[in-house]
């Protein structure tokens, strides 16, 4: 699929891999970034875009609740009437509340759960929300092919679009992240229904699952833990550039034939 000339909605855009995105998007040839994130920072993200080479670029930002259902249907009404229909989802807003699933009380002797709620709050951010901005993409462009006298996408069209998903190297599991590792499996099984479905309408779907990335969440880690625990089980020896994720992440738009799970891991194996 050909980026030049294409919109895309990105959300998690105000920082680490979504702010990369963008920069990476606008480097080759997107004609409009809808740029999305709960945090008001996200306005002052077009201002960093702006290079001499990048040609005409429309840039819309919104500061909102990506579970919003209401708030994600505006985005799309706006892009759509201000923009056109986006042809490029790269969902990567995210969150981590990361608890051991069982704990003992050394004095009591009583066990504890992961708590329910920290659960669904990831649950909501990490996957539902994913999920739903990707269908809100391909309903779109279903539209559109609809208002254009068209059905069933043919190998002959185009590529409609295509919907990247952030996974993680902990959807294989990892120590105190049962709801985030959860939520990250099972951004595989929504890519790979909609690898099935909507193609139908011409439009891809994948998943980018990055290592230990330089990025707010990992950054929030305590520094020994990275340097203890992450980096020695990473073969290059240190943290991913949020701008290697975001390469990966285009280099997956842009070539029709790649489907499936791109790893971007910087050889980390998770510890036994």
């Amino acid at each position: 699929m050909e980026i030049r000339d294409k919109i895309a909605v990105i959300t998690g855009a105000a920082s680490g891999i979504g702010a990369a995105t963008a920069g990476e998007l606008v480097r080759r040839g997107a004609k409009g970034l809808v740029l999305v994130d709960r945090s008001e920072k996200v306005h002052e993200l077009p201002a960093l875009l702006k290079t001499p080479d990048r040609g005409e670029l429309a840039v819309a930002t919104h500061a909102g609740d990506v579970t919003d259902e209401s708030f994600r249907r505006d985005v799309f009404d706006r892009t759509v009437a201000e923009m056109g229909v986006p042809r490029i989802c790269v969902p990567a807003a995210g969150v981590s509340r990361d608890h051991l699933s069982v704990k003992i009380d050394k004095s009591t002797g009583e066990a504890t759960l992961f708590p329910a709620d920290d659960f669904r709050f990831v649950v909501e951010v990490n996957l539902t929300a994913p999920v739903y901005w990707a269908l809100e993409t391909v309903a779109r462009i279903a539209q559109d092919r609809r208002r254009r006298g068209l059905g069933r996408w043919t190998p002959a069209e185009p590529v409609e679009g295509t919907i990247i998903f952030i996974g993680s190297v902990s959807s294989q599991g990892n120590k105190g992240q049962i709801a985030y590792a959860a939520t990250k499996a099972g951004l595989v099984g929504a890519a790979a229904t909609l690898g099935k479905e909507a193609m139908f309408f011409g439009v891809r779907s994948g998943v980018v699952h990055p290592g230990f990335t330089d990025t707010p969440m990992v950054r929030a880690l305590q520094l020994d833990y990275v340097r203890d625990k992450v980096l020695p089980q990473t073969a290059l020896g240190r943290l991913i550039r949020p701008e290697e994720v975001a390469d990966a992440i285009c280099f997956m738009i842009g070539n029709s034939a790649i489907s499936g799970e791109l790893w971007v891991d910087a050889g980390w194996t998770p510890p036994v």
